[in-house]
This record gives structure tokens, sequence and C-alpha cells, in this order.
């Protein structure tokens, strides 16, 4: 028997015990999370500025908040959601009643991602406590500072039978997605989300997958373009463009193409430095996560028309955000994801056309409209299937809990954030409560008029 196959019979003997179903059981175990985790926090912003570079400000803003947030959230309303609901009953069952009971599933295996390592752990987590399972996590090899934070605070305040992270490259996540879980929860990219899907299908174990792809800016003429270009500067080149979300190509009516550009440009200055050696100079600029990854978006660059930006340091990993044009959809930067602060733009004429070149492309995680006009948003939403999106913003629905955040096709299965953390790791158990005072005959063969009977009720 392997480590990991012990550390997961632990876990279901545990989940046996059935102490994690109580309500007061789970709310405690939320409110200690957020207890270390504040006990931790400088512990994490250190972990996340060696592993990204990143700032204070979106190390809190984009990682450590959003989590307290969130905790806050699930403790207000645990209580409500744990409760039977019960549905209404057809006529053909007269005499009794319906519910629907909201059940862990056990065991849940969690994998995360490197580019948000501390948000995109917990998150899920939190679902997996809120619903009662046991968990095992195991965070990304690329942010070793940040999974070796996670493993202290885990693995050192909540019994290892209860949760436990397991560190470890590729070998520990096919080891472990060989194993049996409840659950599997995976955030990262199409390909290793295929490669999970397949493992869990040896079991028939129920998946979400939250993966990425190619997620469209569109700006219309009507657009309010000074505004829009500053939230697609701010969604495209936060946290260097590492985000699953973040606007992977824009396209732009060609009449404010000029003009929105130029208005991008100002505020890429504003935002980083006035010009490349001021924006090299900037400590606080989050970097490329590895050199791997540096090489790759570098190719991007390579004989293409670049109107923004373009510079890079290859020993710090930086990469000036970056627009280019006059990029045909051959080109590998409009075929894969970048996952980094290039932004190529595309033009067009008519909003058919976008919703055409868009459909042709696999489903998007993400989708972002600038336009102040009612049916041309409609349109847009009507004519195009994606996970999520804005209309005249970016990035920012992922941050309630009241919104679903999830993909489609190939950009993800399932969603989660705030009741749908809850239902992402629930089973909704459905349970009829008969009567026992009467028992109507029709449905017996014996019932001389059985047929005639159901076919009124049923008709």
């Amino acid at each position: 028997m392997s480590q990991f196959e012990e550390i997961l019979i632990k876990k279901r003997a545990f989940f046996a015990t059935g102490v994690t179903k109580d309500v007061n059981f789970r709310v405690e175990q939320l409110k200690k999370l957020k207890q270390v985790i504040k006990c931790f926090e400088p512990a994490l912003m250190q972990a996340l500025q060696y592993d990204l570079n990143k700032s204070e400000l979106d190390a809190y803003s984009t990682e450590i908040g959003i989590v307290y947030e969130e905790i806050n959230y699930i403790v207000k309303h645990l209580n409500s959601w744990m409760k039977k609901k019960r549905v209404k009953t057809p006529l053909t069952h007269i005499g009794s009643q319906s519910y629907v009971y909201p059940e862990p599933y056990g065991v849940a295996l969690i994998i995360s991602p490197w580019n948000y390592p501390f948000q995109l752990t917990i998150a899920p987590l939190l679902g997996a406590i809120a619903a009662g399972n046991c968990a095992i996590i195991k965070p990304s090899e690329l942010s070793p500072h940040v999974s070796q934070v996670l493993t202290e605070m885990l693995n050192t305040y909540f019994s290892s039978d209860y949760l436990a992270v397991i560190e470890g490259g590729v070998e520990t996540s096919t080891e472990l997605l060989n194993l049996k879980f409840d659950k599997i929860f995976f955030t990262g990219s199409v390909a290793v989300g295929k490669i999970v899907m397949q493992s869990a299908a040896k079991y028939l174990t129920p998946v979400t997958l939250e993966l990425g792809g190619k997620s469209p800016c569109i700006v219309h003429k009507d657009a309010k373009l000074d505004l829009a270009a500053k939230r697609i500067v701010w969604g495209k080149f936060l946290n260097a463009g590492q985000t699953c979300i973040a606007p992977d190509y824009l396209l732009v009516h060609k009449e404010v193409k000029e003009e929105l550009i130029e208005r991008m440009k100002c505020y890429i200055q504003s935002f980083y430095g006035q010009n490349s050696q001021a924006m090299a100079q900037n400590k606080d600029l989050t970097v490329i996560v590895n050199d791997k990854h540096f090489q790759r978006l570098i190719a991007y660059l390579d004989k293409s028309h670049i109107l923004v930006g373009g510079g890079y340091d290859e020993k710090r990993l930086w990469i000036e955000p970056t627009i280019i044009d006059q990029v045909e959809w051959q080109h590998p930067v409009l075929q894969d994801e970048i996952f980094g602060p290039i932004l190529p733009v595309v033009e067009y004429e008519e909003l058919a056309e976008v919703i055409k070149i868009v459909n042709e492309h696999e489903k998007p995680l993400a989708l972002y409209f600038f336009s102040e006009n009612k049916d041309l948003q409609n349109q847009i939403l009507q004519g195009i299937s994606f996970g999520g999106g804005c209309i005249n913003d970016t990035v920012i629905h992922i941050v309630t809990p009241y919104l679903p955040f999830g993909g489609v096709g190939n950009s993800g299965i399932g969603a989660y954030h705030g009741r749908n953390s809850f239902e992402a790791f629930s089973h909704q158990k459905s349970v009829l409560h008969q009567t026992t005072r009467f028992d109507l005959p029709v449905r017996y063969p014996s019932f001389k008029y059985a047929l005639q009977a159901i076919r009124f009720l049923m008709k």
C-alpha cells in the first residue's frame, strides 16, 4: 500500500464517523481557517513575492482578501444551504412529500494551479469544507514557496485525518489521480484537464474542471472608449496576464481602433511606468512564473507588429505590457491561450463577423463586450456561448459570490463560488416520503381500472 493510499484510507475513516456532517463542525473549521490565514498572512505575502513577484496590493486583493470575503459569505449562509429543501409533488404521488437533501461526497481531491496559487487552492477548499467533505490538496510545484506555506498552514493546524496538503510534481499528481476519490476539483490547462477527466472516468468520479482558453474582448464603435481602455488594460495585464479569464485577444471596430489603442497606451504608462526603462525598474511588477513560459511568450513577439511595449528582461523573467497588431489567425498567438502580458488586436466592421469568429473557436471561459447598445449586448449574449463575463468591464465577475464561476465545453465543467462552491462538493439526494395512512390501489396490476386511471392522471 502506498503512502497516498494510507492517507486516503484515514480520510475515509474520519468521514465515516459523521463528524464533518455537523453544521457546527463545518462553521468552526471555516472560522479556524480564516484565523490561520491571518496568522500566516505575512508569510503568504512573502511567498507570493518570491514565486511571482506580486506586490502587497496584488497579493492581498487578488489572493488573500477575496478568500476572507468568501469565508464570511459561506459562514453566514451555510446553515440555510444545508437544510433539506421541500419540492413539489405531482398528483400521481398524492399523500407523499418530496425533499432534496444535500450531502457531502466524501473525500475530495483538489489540484490547484500556480497563477493564483493561494486563492485558487483555498477557494475550492472552502466549498469542500462547507459541504462536509474531507480533502487532499495538491498545490502547484511551480509556485513552491506558496505551496510550502500552504503545507505548513493546513498540515499543522488541521487534523491529518481531515485535511492534508501533498506537495510534489507531475508524478505526485499522477499517483493521486490513480486513486479512487469521491470528487475531483481541478484548476489548470485544458490539456491536463483532459488527463484528469480520463483518470476520473475509471471510477466514474464526478469532476469540476476550471480550465481556460481564448477569452475575447470586444469593443464596439459606440463604447465609452476611455473607460473601456482603462478597464481592458487593468484586466489584461493584472498578474502579468497570467489570469485564466484575462482578455486573450481584442476585437475592436475599425472606426475606433486607433483611438482605443492610443488610450490603452496612456493607461499602460499610467499604471506601470512611462516607458520600458521605467517599467523595468519597477520592482512591484509581477513576473512570468518560469523560464519555460517566458520563452514561450517572447516567441510570440518574433516578427510581430508591435504597437505598444515589446520590451522584456530575461534575467528577471519580466515582459512589458504589449499590444500587437496585423496578426493572422494562423499565428500561434491567436491559436494558443496566451497567459501572459501580450494582447493581439483584430479589427472588424460588423458585429455578425465577430460572433462568427468567436464561434469558430472553442467556447471561451470568459467574454467581455463594451457597448452602450442594449440590443447589441443581447445579440452577443444570445449569439455566443461562454463561461461567464462582463458587459463594459473585465475580470471582476469572478469576485462576486452571487455569480457561479466556471467554463463550458473546452473551458471547463461545473462552477463554484458562494453557494455554487457548496453545491460543487455536494450530492443532491432526492427522497420521497410516502404516507402509510392509505395506499392507492391504482398502481397495482390487480386494480381493474389501473390503465384507465393512469392514463387519466398522466395525460
